[in-house]
C-alpha cells in the first residue's frame, strides 16, 4: 500500500458527513467511486462455511445453478445454466442446497462494512454496491487506501474476497471490478478511461446485452471506440432515442448518475430449470410451492413486501412467456404470493400443454418496506404461520421443515454427480 494507512476506527467520515450532509448532486472529476462486489457470493459463502468445499468446483443449486464458485466456472459453468449441463461439464462438482438465511446474514454483515467506510452507499443486490469516497482523503486515506482497506476487513470480519473498483462514474466502477476479478483491485483514474473504453468489446459496456451487442455489430460497430465515435442521432434509428441517448454518452465517458442513498431493489425473484417438459400438474404446482416459499422466506427476512406476481416460464421451443397480475395490498405472505402464483399458472395450462415447459420462475415485484399482513381468513393465509416456519428453518437449517406437496428434498450436504 503506498502510503500510510490512516486510522479507521469506528465511521470516520461522521463528523465530515454531519456538517456537509453528504448529499453529493454532481460526479467527480477524480476516480472516487468505488463499487465492491463479493466474489461468487453464494458459493463463497459455502466454501466459507464449509471446509470441505474450499479449492472444489461448487454448485448452488441444482434444478439451476443460482452461483458457481471460479473453480467451476473455469469448466464454463455460470448462473442460470441448467444445472444438469453443468454436471455434465463438471462431474466431479460439489453441488450444494442454497441457504438463504445465511446469505442474508452475510449480506449484513458487508452492508455493515460498506456503510463504516463511505457515507454514501448505494446497494445493487446482496453482494454489491457502489460507495462514494470522495472528500476523505484526510481522515480515511486516497479511494485506493479506502478500498485496500475494506478489502481486508472483508475477509477478516466476513470472511469473504471483494472485488473493488474505483473510477470517476458508477459504469466505469462497476467496469473496473468485472477486470479485476476475483479477489482484485482495479483502479481507472481520469486520464486514463478512454484508453482503457476503446479496445473493449461493446458487450463489456453494464447494460449492453447480447440483443443490443447484435444490433450494434450489425451496423459495424464493434467497440466502445467505434460506438464512441457514432452520431447519437444514427445510434437512435435501430437502437431508439432513450437506449442511444445512454449508450452514446456512457461511451464518451459521461455518466452524471451520483451514488444515492437507500437505493434497494425493486423485485425478488427466482427460478428453476428442468429437463424435458413433459412435467405433469401436481409436479408443477409442488415446483411453484417451492419457489414461492423461498421468494416469500427472503422478502420477510429483508422485511419486504410485494404487490405484483409474476410468473416466468419457457417453453420446450425455447420460447419465454411471463404472466404478472397486481394485488390489492403489498405482502410477504406465502399463502397469497402462492395463491396468485397458481392463479397465473391455471392461466398458462394451454400453452404449457401445448409446448411442454422447461423453466418455472416467480417474481415479487413493486416492493415497500412494511408488509401487510393477511386476515387468517384460513390457515394457509396465517402470517403467524409463516413467522413460525421462517423461525424453525432459520434455527435448525432450510431443511428442517417442509410442504408436503412439495415431495423429498436433497439432504443439506452437498452430493456427489
Amino acid at each position: 500500500m503506498a502510503g500510510r494507512t490512516p486510522h479507521n476506527s469506528g465511521r470516520p467520515w461522521q463528523l465530515r458527513a454531519r456538517r456537509a450532509k453528504c448529499e453529493h448532486t454532481f460526479v467527480s472529476a477524480e476516480a472516487s467511486i468505488l463499487h465492491a462486489d463479493a466474489d461468487a457470493f453464494f458459493a463463497s459463502v459455502e466454501q466459507r462455511d464449509d471446509p470441505s468445499l474450499r479449492g472444489r468446483p461448487t454448485i448452488v443449486g441444482a434444478g439451476v445453478v443460482m452461483a458457481a464458485s471460479y473453480e467451476a466456472r473455469a469448466f464454463g459453468i455460470h448462473g442460470g445454466m441448467n444445472g444438469g449441463r453443468a454436471r455434465r461439464l463438471c462431474p466431479q462438482a460439489a453441488v450444494v442446497p442454497p441457504r438463504f438465511s445465511a446469505y442474508t446474514e452475510a449480506s449484513r454483515a458487508l452492508f455493515d462494512l460498506f456503510e463504516e467506510t463511505a457515507p454514501l452507499v448505494e446497494g445493487l443486490s446482496l453482494e454489491e454496491a457502489f460507495l462514494d469516497v470522495r472528500g476523505l482523503e484526510r481522515i480515511s486515506g486516497t479511494p485506493r487506501q479506502i478500498a485496500e482497506r475494506l478489502r481486508r476487513q472483508a475477509k477478516e470480519r466476513v470472511g469473504l474476497a471483494v472485488t473493488v473498483g474505483i473510477a470517476r462514474t458508477k459504469v466505469l466502477a462497476k467496469m473496473g471490478s468485472r477486470a479485476a476479478k476475483p479477489d482484485g483491485l482495479f483502479v481507472i483514474e481520469a486520464d486514463r478511461e478512454a484508453e482503457f473504453l476503446r479496445p473493449l468489446p461493446v458487450e463489456a459496456l453494464w447494460g449492453v446485452g447480447l440483443s443490443t451487442a447484435d444490433k450494434l455489430r450489425a451496423h459495424g460497430i464493434q467497440t466502445i471506440g467505434e460506438l464512441e465515435r457514432r452520431d447519437e442521432g444514427e445510434l437512435a434509428m435501430f437502437l431508439g432515442a432513450h437506449a442511444a441517448r445512454h449508450l452514446h454518452a456512457i461511451a464518451n465517458r459521461r455518466d452524471p448518475r451520483p451514488v444515492r442513498r437507500g437505493q434497494r431493489r425493486r423485485s425478488i425473484g427466482t427460478q428453476s430449470a428442468f429437463a424435458g417438459g413433459d412435467k405433469s400438474g401436481s409436479e408443477l404446482d409442488a415446483l411453484l410451492v417451492t419457489l414461492v416459499d423461498r421468494v416469500t422466506r427472503r422478502a420477510r427476512a429483508a422485511n419486504r413486501a410485494g404487490r405484483t406476481v409474476t410468473l416466468r416460464l419457457r417453453f420446450g421451443d425455447f420460447s419465454r412467456a411471463t404472466r404478472s397480475r397486481t394485488m390489492p395490498h403489498p405482502t410477504a405472505g406465502t399463502g397469497a404470493v402462492l395463491a396468485g402464483a397458481r392463479a397465473l399458472l391455471a392461466a398458462a395450462r394451454p400453452l404449457i400443454e401445448h409446448r411442454g415447459v422447461t423453466l418455472l420462475g416467480i417474481t415479487v415485484a413493486n416492493l415497500a418496506d412494511e408488509a401487510q399482513l393477511e386476515l387468517p381468513l384460513e390457515p394457509r393465509l396465517d402470517p403467524a404461520l409463516d413467522l413460525a416456519l421462517d423461525e424453525i428453518r432459520e434455527r435448525f437449517g432450510s431443511d428442517s421443515i417442509r410442504r408436503g406437496s412439495t415431495g423429498p428434498r436433497t439432504p443439506r450436504h452437498f452430493t456427489q454427480v
